[in-house]
């Protein structure tokens, strides 16, 4: 099969899985081939078999306080409307009259009593519920044209959708993330500032840049002094391994009381994704440099304490989820960046700083202070994805390998993404 991106794009036909002679053609350990990377029927098929199957990070619980309150989330065609019912209970909704097929609300965000479709005023209940439609025939049932809705679950300030009928289970995921999120206090946050992002490459390059940290040390200069993961076995030496197991007792010694623990050790990444066991999500809590008590651009506090903590050396909480989240928090404050597919080559990218919800901008901190690590860290990685993107377009580009010391997580991640493709 022709590796390039100028041959004709794959169509898929009746009763066969077109994706088998590409996956079969991808070599253990090495890059997949170009077609992944732009093809127009690769795209459909991520976001049929992906994207509307598997659980999306939407937003914070913080950005919908009050019934009423709202916010949209883009997903490709689809405009999902995530808002706060009467009963405080949180929906998800296709943002869609039931009537003609218009949108109902057209900014990205705020405060409604009841969902007015302003094109014939069909009105909808905050669950979505039809609860007025002026000239209709008396003949038809209301009950019958609410709002299309989605799947939605919280865990400790995070809320996910999952647009399929029937959705994989979710608890597992909680299971695994809420004791290491609950005393962060995300659910006791606010959303300092967000930044949005139209990134110029495919969805899977910007998930393989956060899978290693191998471009780390000539591109990320405020991240390595701040973190040990961009060691690995390869080039870890006794001193680095020393810092880091004297990092890991110091957390255990002081946190022992709180009930918190470091739950990785090692030099490198974590692990993460396990294809074979179709693992989507993970949570950690890591140690810091010695002297770091924040990533912020010094290593200080910047911020009030969130959550449960009463001392600032906490390490960092890290949270993922695939296809379309991650999250660092420090002591002081939370970075979460949720991806959503733009096009082949396009991301749309938002990444938020969160801080307790008690904490004052220009009094308690100043996103000055915030800000600048991780928006740095982040637009340092989205060159680099923007200059991946161009070079695979090549009709140079071949598939390369990975490192078994550095890219253990990327070659992860490719084989989840295969299996995920290969799923009807």
């Amino acid at each position: 099969m022709p590796s390039d991106l100028h041959s004709p794009s794959i169509e898929p036909k009746r009763g066969i899985d077109p994706w088998a002679p590409l996956i079969d053609s991808r070599r253990d350990g090495w890059t997949m081939p170009q077609q992944f990377y732009g093809d127009a029927a690769v795209y459909q098929a991520d976001l049929d078999r992906i994207w509307r199957q598997g659980w999306l990070f939407a937003g914070h619980t913080c950005e919908i306080r009050r019934p009423g309150d709202y916010f949209l989330v883009e997903m490709d065609a689809d405009s999902i409307l995530i808002i706060r019912g009467e009963e405080g209970v949180i929906h998800g909704l296709y943002n869609v009259c039931r009537h003609r097929g218009s949108l109902i609300c057209d900014e990205p965000c705020g405060h409604v009593s009841k969902l007015v479709c302003p094109y014939h005023q069909w009105s909808y209940a905050l669950d979505g519920r039809l609860s007025s439609w002026r000239g209709m025939q008396p003949e038809l049932n209301k009950a019958d044209f609410a709002l299309r809705t989605v799947h939605v679950r919280e865990v400790e300030g995070l809320i996910f959708i999952n647009l399929a009928s029937n959705p994989i289970p979710f608890d597992p995921a909680r299971e695994c993330l809420s004791p290491i999120l609950r005393p962060q206090g995300l659910a006791r946050a606010k959303v300092a500032k967000s930044v949005d992002y139209l990134v110029q490459a495919n969805w899977k390059i910007v998930w393989e840049n956060n899978r290693e940290c191998f471009h780390c040390n000539a591109n990320h200069p405020q991240y390595i002094k701040a973190n040990f993961d961009h060691y690995n076995a390869d080039d870890t030496t006794p001193r680095i391994r020393s810092e880091i197991a004297a990092a890991v007792r110091r957390g255990e010694d002081k946190w022992a009381s709180e009930g918190l623990a470091s739950t990785h050790r090692d030099p490198g990444m974590t692990t993460f994704p396990d294809a074979e066991n179709g693992i989507w999500f993970s949570a950690n809590r890591t140690p810091l440099v010695d002297g770091w008590l924040s990533e912020s651009m010094t290593g200080k506090q910047v911020a009030p304490l969130m959550g449960d903590y009463r001392d600032p050396d906490v390490g960092t909480v890290r949270v993922r989820a695939l296809p379309n989240f991650w999250n660092h928090s420090s002591c002081d404050h939370g970075v979460s960046t949720r991806l959503l597919p733009g096009g082949p080559r396009l991301t749309r990218i938002r990444v938020s700083w969160l801080v307790d919800e008690n904490a004052v901008e220009g009094r308690d901190y100043e996103l000055a202070d915030i800000m600048p690590f991780w928006q740095l860290t982040s637009e340092q990685d989205w060159v680099i994805c923007e200059r991946q993107q161009k070079g695979i377009n090549s009709t140079a580009y071949a598939p390369g390998p990975y490192s078994t010391f550095k890219e253990y997580n990327v070659e992860g991640f490719v084989k989840w993404y295969l299996r995920m493709l290969q799923r009807p």
